[in-house]
């Protein structure tokens, strides 16, 4: 027989510890008991109910019958015969429980059935647990999605990182983190929540970032106020993560300049965004709708002397002086791929001579 004083203190701890209530608690280990009973007991006709009471320590095991005058169904119906003295007490369709407590108590094998029945309600309490957790961390973030949230580093376990945000731990999952950063414990970080989701059956998720291109836009909306005044957009942003960003920004007021509101004075805007991503590049480019002037300027930090577009194709040919190829493709052709993603174009390079630049200017 279960230690039921023993399980009662288990779920006062649970439930305090957890914030999970007793009621809840004490369901799951209902269903457990009720699932292990039918699995050694029962059929799968049978209807069972389970009864824990922990404040008068009592535990009941019933089983539902119809009464009927001829019985077709074992597993669910009883005959008044069988009822003997009791028979007159019902009627015909009348459902009652038989009280199967004791079967248990008095087979053989009953410690391992209580055993099973244990086992099966402690996994189901440490999947409401985690489920808990997790509808906890929703709630946090639930109107938080595509912003960036400063958190600190609680401790690293494996390959997680986890946080502390207002006293509830969360965890950057080693595939959205940067392998630049250090993550130390009382390191302050921004994060970007990129989601925050339930899915068809209600289980939430919630994906935090350090990796992912919407960080570094999301880092300069909080400390450029013309981007979330709407005077500045952000119309495009590719990122390879530690190494180099690039963002196409554009205004609607001729008398903003987009890409110097961005960088701020002496550069202290766009030095507080690279400070915040360890010092990643960050290309910053003015959309003036004008696609030969956006591919030239894609490649930064290299010289483009002219372009060649093919609108169809959406491609273009990009020349540069020979010098100047190093910093257009940059390592592995980092630079010039970023460009084809920002532009949308697929970008080639070609080699200018330096007189024919001459001839050019």
């Amino acid at each position: 027989m279960l230690d039921l004083k023993q399980i009662e203190q288990a779920v006062n701890i649970i439930s305090i510890e957890k914030k999970i209530p007793k009621k809840k608690l004490i369901e799951i280990i209902e269903a457990a008991i009720k699932i292990a009973y039918k699995k050694d007991y029962s059929t799968k006709d049978e209807e069972i109910n389970v009864r824990l009471d922990l404040e008068n320590y009592t535990l009941e095991i019933t089983q539902e019958k119809i009464v009927v005058k001829e019985v077709t169904n074992p597993a669910t119906e009883i005959s008044f015969e069988e009822l003997w003295e009791d028979a007159g007490d019902y009627q015909e369709w009348d459902i009652i429980e038989l009280d199967v407590t004791d079967e248990i108590n008095w087979d053989d094998d009953w410690e391992s059935f209580w055993r099973i029945a244990s086992q099966a309600a402690r996994q189901v309490i440490i999947q409401k647990i985690g489920d808990s957790e997790k509808e906890k961390i929703y709630d946090l973030f639930e109107w938080k999605e595509w912003q960036v949230i400063n958190m600190k580093v609680e401790m690293v376990e494996g390959g997680k990182v986890i946080f502390d945000y207002n006293g509830n731990q969360v965890i950057l999952p080693k595939s959205e983190q940067v392998s630049r950063d250090v993550y130390s414990p009382w390191a302050r970080f921004f994060l970007y929540v990129a989601e925050v989701s339930k899915n068809e059956t209600g289980i939430p998720k919630v994906v935090l970032s350090r990796k992912r291109p919407e960080i570094v836009s999301a880092i300069f909306e909080q400390n450029v106020p013309e981007i979330w005044e709407w005077i500045i957009n952000i119309d495009n942003i590719v990122r390879q993560a530690w190494v180099k960003t690039k963002l196409l920004v554009s205004t609607s007021f001729d008398e903003i300049d987009p890409v110097g509101t961005l960088i701020g004075q002496k550069g202290i805007r766009v030095k507080w965004v690279m400070d915040e991503l360890s010092w990643e590049k960050i290309d910053i480019i003015a959309n003036k709708w004008d696609i030969w002037e956006i591919l030239k300027k894609s490649l930064s930090p290299a010289e483009v002397i002219k372009v060649y577009v093919d609108e169809k194709s959406e491609s273009a040919i990009c020349y540069i002086l020979p010098s100047e190829r190093a910093k257009a493709v940059w390592k592995n052709g980092l630079n010039v791929n970023l460009a084809s993603k920002l532009t949308w174009y697929k970008i080639s390079i070609e080699d200018i001579e330096e007189k024919e630049k001459s001839k050019k200017d």
